[in-house]
């Protein structure tokens, strides 16, 4: 049996503002690319573009550093306000060295800085902006999920993307860190490998698998394409949000 996956970025769409319809900017998208939505079909989504329909910019000139942010720029050599916003995000810092915090982030992840940055996003009027991660990005993509399917009346899923480093190995990937409407995460726990022999500890994260492939189409600069239709894919594995992804602190070998 012949498996295929396609990945296709939605051209031409527009840079998101605050209070915009993301909803609908994303069907606009997928009828300008001539795409039919089908059931089963799955939307990977940006993060940034969630965060700034959401309006999850913070001004630095509005932060007034705590003396440990103030501590901790010494060696991150990084602006005093923009660590005192990742401190705000963050449960704990786990690490850091300079030009990067590896922070515990609220929402459950270890994540260089809290998942904040400034690129990609405008600084006009000379604001020193940057951008928070959405409050809920699962919930995020439950509401875009809800939407589009009243739009194209189908059944689809939806994956909130970011870009992540990893423990001992160079470059970003990309990983879901909220999603809807599909399996983030697949036990094959008691399966049968090729030699019929029960696999033991294997867990598939199908919702990062699927996020990491879209970014490969996204790109990481100034491609402009954040949100890419994928079909093909299926699992009859239960559905679960993102969330189920982030190791408890209890399970984690290196905290």
């Amino acid at each position: 049996m012949v498996k295929s996956v396609t990945y296709t970025a939605l051209p031409g769409l527009p840079l998101v503002e605050p209070g915009d319809d993301l909803g609908n900017i994303i069907a606009e998208g997928v009828r300008r690319a001539e795409i039919v939505v089908a059931d089963g079909d799955i939307f990977v989504i940006a993060q940034k573009i969630v965060s700034k329909a959401e309006n999850r910019y913070v001004d630095l000139n509005e932060i007034v550093p705590s003396a440990q942010a103030l501590e901790l720029a010494k060696t991150v050599g990084k602006d005093p306000r923009h660590i005192e916003v990742v401190l705000s995000e963050s449960t704990e810092v786990v690490r850091f060295r300079q030009n990067v915090m590896i922070v515990a982030h609220r929402l459950g992840f270890v994540m260089a800085n809290a998942g904040i940055d400034e690129s990609n996003i405008a600084h006009d009027d000379g604001k020193a902006r940057v951008l928070l991660l959405p409050k809920d990005p699962d919930a995020s993509g439950e509401m875009l999920r809800q939407q589009l399917q009243r739009t194209f009346g189908v059944k689809i899923g939806v994956i909130i993307n970011d870009s992540f480093g990893r423990p001992w190995r160079n470059g970003v990937v990309g990983v879901a860190i909220g999603s809807a409407g599909i399996p983030s995460l697949q036990s094959m726990i008691g399966a049968p490998d090729l030699f019929n022999r029960a696999m033991r500890v294997t867990e598939i994260a199908i919702a990062d698998e699927l996020a990491a492939a879209a970014s490969l189409v996204m790109g990481q600069a100034a491609e402009g394409l954040p949100v890419v239709h994928i079909r093909g894919f299926h699992s009859e594995a239960a559905h679960s949000p993102a969330s189920v992804l982030a190791r408890p602190k209890a399970q984690d070998m290196f905290r």
